[in-house]
C-alpha cells in the first residue's frame, strides 16, 4: 500500500531531503567563500595594502554586476525559463570561474606581472558610475583588489543565482509539505559555512608559520568544484523527478515582462522585500567586518608559542566540536521521545560550552566569531516547523529585528567597556555573537516561505530575484559605506587591530530599528489585506 502512495521521488521523505542536502551542501562551500577574507583583513592591510575602503569597495563589488547590469533580474527569467537543475548547475560554473579570477588576483604571481601593471594604471575613473558615485573601483585602490573585485563580481552573479534557484528548487520539491522547515534547514546547514570560513581562512593563511592570503581563496576554490559537483548530481535527480511527474522544466507559457506587473502592485511583496534589504545589510555586510572589530574591541593575548593552544592541531579540533554541536543540536529537533531529544540537545550545549572555552584559551577573534551561526542551527528548524503549523511569519520577522537592533549596541556600546577585561569581554561577545545568530535565523524561517503566498506560482522565479535583487542593493552599498566610515572616523590610524567601530554598528543597528517599523507595518497589511503570512503552511 506504501509503495503505490510514494509514486515518486517528491513523495520519499529521504528522497526529498536528500535533494535538499545537495542544494544545502552547494550554498554551503559558496558562503565559506563569499567571506573567505572577511577574517583576514588585517592581514590584506599587511601583506596587500588593502585599507578599509578597498577592502570594502572590493567586499561590495560581489553584488555590483546583480545590482547595476540586473543580472539577478535575468537570472530569475532564466530560472522561471530554463528550470531549476540548469540554472543551478550555470550558477555553480559561474561561481568557480569568478572564483578563479579573485585566488590569481590575491596570489604572489600577479605580484610584479604585467597584469598587475594594467591594473594599476587603469579602471581608476569609470565614467557614469564615478560620476554617481557608485563606480567598483577608485583611483588609487591596489591592483589586486580591483581585479579580485572583477572575479568577485562574476563570483556574486553566480551565487545569487544559486540562492534563488535553491529557494525556488526547495518550493519544487517542498510546497504542501515540511517547507518552512526545509528553507530553515538548508540555511542552517549553509551558514555553517561563515563559521567553517571564520576558522579556517586563517588557519591556511598562516599554516605553516609564514604568512599566504592566497592559500585561504585556494581553499575557498576547491570548495567551489564540490559546488560544482553537488549541483551536477541534483541536475540528474531532478531530472529523474520530472521523468516521473510528467512535468516539463520549461515553461508551457514563456515569460513576459509583464508577468512583473502582478509582483510589482503586491504592497505585502514590497514589504517583505524591504524588510529583505534592511535585514540582510545589517548582517551580511556586518560579517565581513566581525573578525576585525571583535580585534579592535577585544583585549586578546597571543597563547605562548609552545603551547597546546598555539599548535595548527588545536583549530582542527575546535572545528570538529563545532560540527558535534551543530550536528546534536539539529538532530534534536527530530527526535520524537523526550528523553532523546533533550539528551542531545544537552550534549549539544555542553560542546557549544567547550568550544567557548577553547575559543577563549586560543585567543583568536576568528574563532569566538565562528560561534555566530551555531545556534541558528539549533533553533532554525524548530522556528521553521512552528511557521508550518502554527504560522506566525510576520511576529517572527519584528522579533528578528529588535534582536539585531540589541545586538549591533551591545557591539557599539557595551562591549567596549569590557576592553581590559579579558573573561569579560569574550564572554559579552560570544553571547551576543550567538543571540544575534538566533536573530538571523528568524528571517529564513518565516520571509522565504512567505514569497509563495504573495505571488502566483509562475513567477514565483523572478519573485525571488526582484526580492533578491532589492536586497543585493544593501549588501553592494553597505559593506563601502562601513568601510568608508571607518577610515573617516579613525583618521591616522594604521594599526587594523586599533579601529573604533561605533559608528558603522550605530549605523547598522539603524537598519534594524528601520526594519523593525516595516515588520509593524507587514503584520497590519497581513490582517487587512489576508496575505496569510500568519498563518501556518501545513493546513
Amino acid at each position: 500500500m506504501t509503495q503505490a502512495i510514494q509514486k515518486t521521488l517528491r513523495d520519499s521523505a529521504g528522497m526529498r531531503w536528500t535533494a535538499l542536502l545537495l542544494l544545502a551542501l552547494a550554498m554551503f562551500c559558496s558562503y565559506i567563500f563569499m567571506d573567505i577574507l572577511s577574517p583576514i583583513k588585517d592581514l590584506m592591510q599587511e601583506t596587500r595594502g588593502w585599507d578599509s575602503t578597498a577592502f570594502g569597495t572590493m567586499q561590495g563589488s560581489e553584488v555590483f554586476l546583480n545590482v547595476f547590469a540586473f543580472f539577478l533580474i535575468f537570472a530569475g527569467i532564466i530560472l522561471d525559463k530554463m528550470g531549476v537543475r540548469f540554472t543551478m548547475v550555470l550558477s555553480a560554473v559561474v561561481m568557480l570561474i569568478g572564483a578563479c579570477i579573485k585566488w590569481y588576483a590575491v596570489d604572489e604571481s600577479f605580484m610584479g606581472s604585467g597584469l598587475e601593471a594594467w591594473f594599476n594604471s587603469h579602471l581608476n575613473y569609470i565614467p557614469v558610475f564615478d560620476e554617481l558615485g557608485v563606480s567598483p573601483f577608485y583611483d588609487g585602490m591596489p591592483a589586486s583588489a580591483k581585479f579580485a573585485a572583477c572575479g568577485f563580481m562574476i563570483f556574486g552573479c553566480g551565487v545569487e543565482m544559486a540562492g534563488i534557484t535553491v529557494s525556488r528548487g526547495i518550493v519544487k520539491w517542498f510546497k504542501g509539505r515540511e517547507m518552512a522547515l526545509a528553507m530553515g534547514s538548508e540555511m542552517a546547514l549553509a551558514r555553517l559555512g561563515v563559521a567553517t570560513c571564520m576558522i579556517f581562512s586563517p588557519f591556511f593563511a598562516r599554516l605553516g608559520g609564514q604568512v599566504s592570503v592566497s592559500r585561504s581563496v585556494a581553499f575557498g576554490v576547491v570548495l567551489m568544484c564540490i559546488a560544482l559537483i553537488m549541483s551536477i548530481v541534483y541536475f540528474f535527480m531532478d531530472r529523474k523527478l520530472d521523468a516521473q511527474t510528467g512535468e516539463a522544466e520549461e515553461k508551457d507559457d514563456p515569460f513576459k515582462i509583464s508577468d512583473l506587473g502582478q509582483i510589482l502592485t503586491s504592497s505585502g511583496f514590497w514589504l517583505v522585500a524591504l524588510l529583505c534589504v534592511l535585514y540582510y545589510s545589517a548582517i551580511f555586510p556586518f560579517q565581513k567586518y566581525a573578525v576585525n572589530m571583535l580585534q579592535c574591541n577585544l583585549t586578546l593575548v597571543a597563547p605562548d608559542a609552545n603551547s597546546f593552544w598555539a599548535k595548527p592541531d588545536v583549530t582542527i579540533v575546535q572545528y570538529l566540536i563545532m560540527l558535534f554541536v551543530a550536528a546534536t543540536g539539529f538532530a534534536s529537533n527530530f527526535q520524537k521521545k523526550a528523553g532523546a531529544k533533550y539528551g542531545l540537545l544537552c550534549v549539544s550545549i555542553l560542546a557549544l560550552i567547550t568550544y567557548c572555552y577553547m575559543g577563549y584559551m586560543r585567543q583568536s577573534a576568528e574563532s569566538i566569531f565562528a560561534v555566530f551561526p551555531l545556534l541558528a542551527v539549533l533553533i532554525t528548524p524548530i522556528l521553521g516547523s512552528y511557521v508550518d503549523h502554527k504560522g506566525k511569519a510576520a511576529t517572527m520577522l519584528i522579533l528578528g529585528s529588535l534582536l539585531l537592533i540589541f545586538c549591533h549596541l551591545t557591539f557599539a556600546f557595551v562591549l567596549p567597556l569590557f576592553k581590559g577585561s579579558a573573561v569579560g569581554g569574550i564572554a559579552i561577545a560570544y553571547i551576543t555573537i550567538l543571540v544575534l545568530g538566533s536573530s538571523f535565523s528568524l528571517v529564513p524561517a518565516s520571509l522565504w516561505p512567505s514569497v509563495p503566498k504573495l505571488v502566483d506560482a509562475k513567477v514565483i522565479g523572478s519573485a525571488y530575484a526582484l526580492i533578491f535583487w532589492i536586497q543585493n542593493i544593501g549588501l553592494w552599498l553597505f559593506p563601502l559605506l562601513i568601510g568608508k566610515v571607518l577610515d573617516k572616523t579613525n583618521p591616522g590610524v594604521t594599526d587594523p587591530t586599533q579601529f573604533n567601530y561605533t559608528a558603522p554598528l550605530v549605523m547598522l543597528a539603524s537598519l534594524g530599528v528601520a526594519a523593525l517599523l516595516l515588520g509593524f507595518v507587514l503584520k497590519v497589511v497581513d490582517k487587512k489585506k489576508g496575505l496569510g503570512l500568519e498563518e501556518p503552511n501545513i493546513k
